[in-house]
């Protein structure tokens, strides 16, 4: 397949997100609603400010599985995961240089410091996450012939999200507060995002659509061999 500029500008969004979204991360923020308190739990939880655009990724993933299918999807997921180990490998290495002042090289170390245990919880579920929000949406389009395409966005973020939420947070987090309100953070998480793509339903269908007639593809990955790790394929 020749690589369209489209299809460039769709990944380059993707992985604009992505990153953007690691780094404003550490700023919780609330919804501003009186959340329901019953012992540990708490709902709505807070969140990290990575809510304000991390969910596009998700809507980007979908746009490139649904026009351009599940193989051309999988090559963006891992070329994300690159860029990202990039910037968290230049943020570590310029971290370790002293800065000229040490509010300075202490503010760095609180917004673009990251400890082992984030990053293997950060890496593990974006690829948990982005992979099963591809898979599910590719053998939904199968199953539905290409119709009913606000079932596959919803339905695969659904489950994509879930992951998501899940794996980041108990492996971020496990242990180190109670499970009650670890279940809370992942309902709000879940919640929150699959909501934002319900939302932007009508988005995706503009963009999806276009593409669609501007490139002059409707790819269904009847022969895909969905193993995540034939990035060459």
């Amino acid at each position: 397949m020749i690589v369209s500029q489209r299809f460039l500008v769709i990944a380059a969004l993707f992985i604009t997100c992505l990153i953007t979204a690691n780094i404003i991360a550490v700023k919780l923020i609330t919804l501003g609603i009186e959340p329901i308190r019953l012992g540990g739990f708490q709902f709505p939880a807070p969140l990290p400010a990575a809510i304000v655009i991390f969910p596009l990724s998700y809507i980007f993933g979908d746009i490139l599985t649904e026009v351009y299918g599940y193989r051309q999807a999988r090559k963006v997921i891992w070329l994300g995961f690159l860029c990202n180990l990039i910037a968290v490998i230049a943020f570590w290495v310029a971290g370790l240089i002293p800065a000229l002042d040490a509010d300075v090289q202490s503010a760095y170390e609180r917004i673009l410091g990251y400890t082992p245990r984030l990053l293997a919880a950060s890496f593990l579920a974006y690829l948990v996450g982005e992979f099963a929000n591809s898979f599910i949406l590719a053998k939904m389009k199968i199953k539905t012939k290409g119709r009913f395409l606000w079932t596959r966005t919803i339905g695969s973020t659904f489950v994509g999200q879930g992951l998501d939420a899940t794996v980041f947070i108990v492996i971020a987090f496990g242990g180190t507060m109670s499970w009650a309100l670890i279940v809370g953070i992942i309902l709000t998480h879940w919640l929150v995002k699959t909501g934002y793509e319900v939302v932007a339903t009508p988005f995706t269908y503009v963009v999806v659509n276009f593409l669609k007639k501007r490139e002059g593809i409707d790819t269904y990955d009847h022969d895909t061999d969905f193993n995540p790790f034939l990035v060459t394929r």
